[in-house]
């Protein structure tokens, strides 16, 4: 069973916690914490969905739920590890964009990592594969419809390119 803390629409935590799967009331909200990873090369990971997950087998970048007592940094360095297996700091992540969405808050990181392929330890219920792509063919990606469809992407596409093309 999967817990999350409640917060209100001021992001101020209510004291309650929530059961994943059960409806949240009005005027509750959880926290998602997505982390956009670079390598070395400036290429960018994306796994691919487990295919019985909502949007299975399309690709995205590593993420999921903060839990009871985790911050959005410490959500997003669990999902990064239990994922994928990339154990970054939290100094290594650099938040690049935070929206909130009916009952939710999402926080999108961005970080930098030493990291190949053959480093990473996939999570099998919920990744199935990874791939390093420059940014071209992420928005290719995009384009095709094989990355999940979250509008916010479009919101924050310029600062991932940024980070890894610096001016």
């Amino acid at each position: 069973m999967e817990l999350w803390d409640v917060y209100d629409e001021n992001r101020k935590l209510t004291g309650k916690t929530h059961e994943r799967g059960v409806p949240l009331g009005p005027g509750e909200y959880h926290i998602i914490a997505d982390v956009w990873t670079v390598n070395q090369r400036s290429e960018i990971l994306l796994t691919r969905r487990h295919p019985d997950k909502p949007y299975g087998l399309l690709w995205e970048c590593t993420g999921g739920s903060v839990l009871t007592g985790e911050n959005s940094v410490e959500g997003a360095l669990r999902e990064l590890s239990e994922e994928v297996g990339i154990h970054a700091s939290k100094d290594e992540l650099h938040l690049i964009h935070s929206i909130c969405l009916k009952e939710r808050f999402v926080d999108t990181y961005i970080t930098r990592q030493n990291v190949n392929l053959a480093d990473l330890k996939l999570q099998a219920e919920e990744v199935v594969d990874a791939k390093f792509v420059v940014f071209d063919e992420l928005m290719e990606m995009w384009r095709q419809g094989i990355v999940v469809p979250k509008s916010r992407f479009l919101l924050y596409k310029d600062k991932i390119e940024n980070f890894i093309r610096p001016s």
